[in-house]
């Protein structure tokens, strides 16, 4: 063990999170400079709403695993064939948006685990590269060391959550917590800082670890990141590239006098 693929998995469970990178830029650089030169655990590559496509995303992936670091891309909602590709392409673990029932958590499980736990095909030719591993041993140790999260985003999915983590295959669940502000609101409010949310966020964490799996969340600021890492969340995506962007622009105009 010690590739970038393999890390997420030995970062698992070791009782502090994996505090994430979070990218949604096109340009590969971005997040091969976060992974080595930001102090970043993994980085997430968002194709769901940034402007991050295939190509862009198999292009930062190696750029990411030369810093040793995990890449975790986020597909865009029931793309899962799209997951089995990034997975032969090198990435440590894939986010799926919107998992609100078991079928969708056994269809994304499917995509990115070999059998007998999944479907997917034998094609892993640039992941083999970057792990260094033998064919036999990638076989054999991918389903293990590749994670899998579960978005839970809405009302449905919260109410099947014990449900979902019970799928074979299903490595953890991710968090959003705006998506799931205006779930449980049903569509009044974007609060991602709430009461209710807060409390929701508790109760996936919890329930989670009951089931012996890992916890992921996104976190607008580094004050949130640290209230998630307080409730046990293992894996914590903070701000995102443009954030880092724009905080970086304004404290320089800020130090110059020009704000």
């Amino acid at each position: 063990m010690g590739s970038s693929v393999e890390k997420l998995s030995e970062a698992w469970g070791r009782g502090k999170p994996v505090f994430s990178a979070w990218c949604g830029l096109p340009e590969p650089s971005i997040p091969g400079y976060l992974a080595r030169e930001a102090g970043f655990e993994a980085v997430v590559l968002d194709m769901q709403h940034g402007v991050i496509d295939f190509l862009a995303a198999t292009r930062a992936i190696p750029l990411v695993a030369a810093a040793g670091k995990p890449c975790i891309p986020r597909i865009p909602v029931g793309e899962f064939s799209v997951a089995s590709r990034l997975m032969d392409a090198g990435a440590s673990g894939i986010i799926a948006p919107m998992i609100n029932t078991v079928a969708d958590a056994k269809a994304f499980a499917g995509s990115v685990k070999y059998p007998p736990q999944g479907e997917r095909s034998w094609g892993p030719h640039p992941a083999i590269v970057l792990t260094g591993l033998g064919f036999d041993a990638y076989f054999a140790g991918a389903n293990g060391f590749t994670k899998s999260f579960a978005m839970i985003e809405t009302r449905e999915a919260l109410d099947s959550i014990d449900a979902i983590l019970a799928v074979d295959g299903i490595d953890a669940i991710f968090i959003g917590p705006s998506d799931l502000s205006i779930g449980l609101s049903r569509g009044a409010k974007l609060d991602a800082t709430g009461a209710e949310v807060d409390t929701a966020i508790r109760h996936a964490v919890a329930r989670a670890k009951a089931a012996g799996k890992g916890a992921g969340i996104y976190a607008q600021s580094g004050e949130r990141a640290a209230t998630f890492a307080g409730f046990g969340y293992d894996f914590i995506a903070v701000g995102s590239d443009v954030a880092f962007l724009r905080a970086g622009a304004t404290a320089m105009l800020t130090a110059a006098g020009a704000l």
